[in-house]
């Protein structure tokens, strides 16, 4: 498909494939659960798109086509791992246990956040290319001096490989030996730029100048990402320092809502990727494998639509914040510049009840 360096355990019509480094762990029964995972993560993504073309949410991030590689990574995590995303990692927010509903708080433009990141050990979403990276850095580096058996786990696209909190991040991750995995989805897009401008090498490459490893996995291939993903967790509690993983995957749909691909890819392409699938990769396989009957599906199915009837619900009672209540989090302590400007809001008559 790619590369002989790609990672890939399952081929996209479902069949086993061998590798040298990585043989799948997981049972029947995890597979379907994970599969369940997928279908319901897409469930979440189509319907949130339609909230936002329906003016319910400001913007959207669709991940439809990375379903694989978020899940696989999603559920190698231990308990007690952190993990900070950008702004799609929505299957990541799943598996962590956030609330679907506490997810579109931000993209319903309610709140600047939406849960509590030490509950779920899952950060907020960083809207700032490659910001979450560097965060990530520190955070690891602090869990080291801590002396905790934990790992920090964070995401970003191929497009803000190219930033420089990113590769800032990778010299200190290196020099410290951090307990952190850098897990880049190369959906090939930076928007609408190709990786391919980007980086004259596969971006996995970029680690070995920093001075760890890197590992390219099929980004498409739920197992592979899974098994990849959990070796390099593992790794880095046990004091291996950081791994940069590249999960070659594809974005399915738009950058976000406000984007069209159409002006800078070709439908053909899309086309060729649609036959990659992760979600029918996996359904390939349970029905090859494991025999699962149709009914399982069609009640995974009946599960995601009930799913998504409630979301949108949710959604649509979500009352207007109090505008004062946007200086609640921005530091830990009281500070003069935001009560400050809290004072001027309510003499202005804003906040407090009053509009």
């Amino acid at each position: 498909m790619i590369d002989e360096e790609l990672v890939q355990l399952l081929t996209p019509e479902g069949e086993r494939v061998s590798h040298p480094d990585y043989t799948s762990s997981l049972s029947g029964e995890e597979v379907l659960s994970m599969y369940r995972d997928m279908v319901i993560v897409r469930r979440l993504c189509n319907e949130s798109t339609s909230l936002q073309r329906q003016g319910q949410l400001a913007l959207w991030a669709p991940l439809q086509g990375q379903e694989g590689a978020q899940i696989g990574a999603g559920r190698a995590l231990a308990p007690m791992d952190f993990t900070f995303p950008t702004y799609r990692e929505h299957g990541i927010a799943w598996c962590r246990g956030v609330p679907p509903e506490s997810l579109l708080r931000l993209f319903r433009a309610v709140s600047n956040g939406g849960w509590d990141p030490q509950k779920y050990r899952h950060h907020v979403p960083t809207i700032v290319l490659g910001n979450q990276v560097l965060n990530a850095v520190g955070y690891a580096m602090g869990v080291q001096r801590d002396g905790a058996e934990e790992a920090v786990l964070t995401f970003f696209g191929d497009g803000a490989s190219s930033q420089g909190d990113v590769l800032e991040a990778f010299v200190w991750a290196s020099s410290f030996n951090a307990p952190v995995v850098f897990f880049c989805q190369n959906n090939q897009f930076g928007i609408s730029t190709p990786s391919s401008t980007q980086s004259k090498v596969p971006l996995f490459r970029r680690a070995r100048g920093f001075g760890f490893p890197g590992v390219r996995v099929d980004g498409n291939d739920l197992l592979a990402c899974y098994e990849v993903t959990k070796a390099a967790l593992e790794n880095a509690r046990a004091g291996g320092g950081p791994t940069l993983i590249e999960a070659y995957t594809y974005r399915m749909g738009a950058h976000t809502t406000s984007d069209d691909p159409t002006r800078y890819r070709v439908e053909a392409e899309v086309e060729v990727w649609k036959h990659r699938d992760p979600i029918e990769r996996i359904k390939a396989l349970l029905v090859r494998e494991y025999h699962s009957k149709p009914a399982a599906f069609e009640a995974i199915g009946a599960e995601a639509e009930a799913f998504a009837l409630k979301l949108r619900d949710d959604v649509l009672a979500m009352g207007r914040p109090d505008p004062l209540s946007m200086f609640d989090n921005v530091y830990a302590e009281p500070h003069p510049l935001i009560d400050e400007g809290r004072r001027d809001m309510v003499e202005l008559g804003i906040g407090g009840g009053v509009h």
